[in-house]
């Protein structure tokens, strides 16, 4: 750890910034969340947090009041948003994603990277291949019902008349799929993939322009002296998150004694992206993240969450680790031990749901200091080098470099 793991005053006052993954939701949807969570965590921990709106200019986000571990803490939440970014990638025509189903294929398939990808865990190959059956048999279910009204249609009228027919039924069929995507996630999770492979790798204009702005926001909470500031990237948050973090220490902006700084990724997906032949820059950014000594950065995957590459040390899979690595420390939140069996019964096929599980209580949590608690890490006295300093990585990480791309780029 760094030389923050042998600081001995606690933390009372904490900025976290939250990057979610790819959601086309407003940010007051991980308020609410935290909220409801942090209060079964409490009643199930014993911990003492209260959840209040965030007042002034950062409107997305909350505080919090907390007593855990016999220490008060106050920590002041904000939402680091590009829903806005999400929602304008899924601005596409039916016909549109089916082209765009077409490129994003090949994008993986080219230079092997979808079966490098399959080595490392099926579970997310799997959930990228899932979006791409699904549509190709709303295509075919479509199809089947357009031949059927046009036979229909050719007892009665000429043969031209019976094709028109058939033929305006598929955009109905496939509009009324796309209109229940909300229960099959088909169309989302599509979208999801494209915007990752869009520029093969690179970083799309609009989400550099806002990794910018975010950097902004973290410079400026370090420079209001809180005990941490703690960065927490989810799901495709995290390359986001590490990219925030690689730039300010590159550019020089993170005072050497200024407050703790501490990155978090939970649910990464990172080979989606670092894998792919442009995406240079994050291979910089992971490389550089992997040896600099003034963030702690702590990688927390389960195997129960078949949508992240769960125990996959980022930096080392991509195969960018330079001599003298040292993070990210990668452990597992463990579903299977930390939920009760009960609740763990009840979760383990809701895929999408456990991707979230991060984020919430833990009700099977035994107390030791190395067990993840979202909210310790948040909200509690100790600074996420110092709540993990004598936490071992996961036995069963995964480490082989498997990227058939490794260059940073021009």
């Amino acid at each position: 750890m760094t030389s923050d793991a042998e600081r001995p005053r606690p933390v009372t006052h904490r900025r976290v910034f939250y990057i979610p993954g790819y959601d086309p939701f407003p940010a007051r949807r991980y308020r609410e969340l935290y909220r409801r969570e942090a209060a079964e965590q409490a009643r199930l921990s014993g911990h003492d947090i209260r959840v209040a709106g965030l007042p002034g200019a950062r409107g997305h986000g909350w505080v919090v009041s907390a007593r855990i571990d016999g220490q008060d803490v106050l920590a002041e939440f904000e939402v680091l948003a590009w829903s806005d970014i999400v929602r304008a990638s899924m601005r596409r025509g039916v016909g549109a994603t089916y082209a765009l189903l077409a490129r994003t294929l090949w994008r993986y398939l080219r230079g092997g990277v979808l079966f490098r990808l399959a080595r490392l865990r099926r579970g997310p190959v799997i959930a990228a291949l899932y979006p791409a059956a699904m549509l190709v048999a709303q295509a075919l279910v479509a199809l089947g019902l357009a031949a059927g009204i046009a036979a229909l249609v050719g007892l009665a009228l000429p043969g031209w008349a019976a094709l028109v027919a058939g033929a305006a039924t598929m955009p109905a069929t496939l509009a009324w799929f796309r209109a229940r995507d909300r229960r099959i996630y088909a169309h989302y999770l599509m979208h999801d993939y494209a915007f990752a492979a869009a520029c093969d790798g690179a970083t799309p204009p609009a989400l550099a322009a806002r990794i910018e702005t975010f950097a902004d926001r973290v410079a400026a909470a370090l420079a209001e002296g809180p005990d941490e500031v703690l960065v927490v990237g989810h799901s495709s948050g995290a390359q986001i998150a590490i990219s925030v973090l690689a730039g300010l220490i590159r550019q020089g902006r993170v005072p050497a004694a200024g407050p703790a700084l501490s990155l978090l990724t939970l649910g990464h997906a990172v080979p989606m992206v670092s894998f792919l032949p442009r995406a240079g820059a994050l291979r910089r950014d992971l490389a550089q993240m992997a040896v600099q000594d003034r963030a702690a950065w702590v990688d927390v995957t389960a195997p129960g969450d078949g949508c992240s590459f769960a125990l996959c040390d980022p930096v080392l899979v991509t195969g960018v680790a330079p001599a003298g690595k040292r993070w990210p420390l990668v452990i597992s939140a463990a579903f299977s031990r930390t939920l009760s069996p009960a609740r763990w019964a009840r979760l383990r096929r809701r895929f999408f749901r456990l991707h979230f599980q991060y984020l919430c209580a833990f009700d099977n949590l035994r107390g030791a200091p190395g067990d993840y608690d979202y909210f310790r890490v948040t909200a509690g006295p100790l600074t996420l080098a110092r709540r993990f300093a004598a936490r071992p990585p996961s036995p069963s990480r995964i480490e082989r470099a498997e990227s058939p791309y490794r260059d940073f780029g021009a």
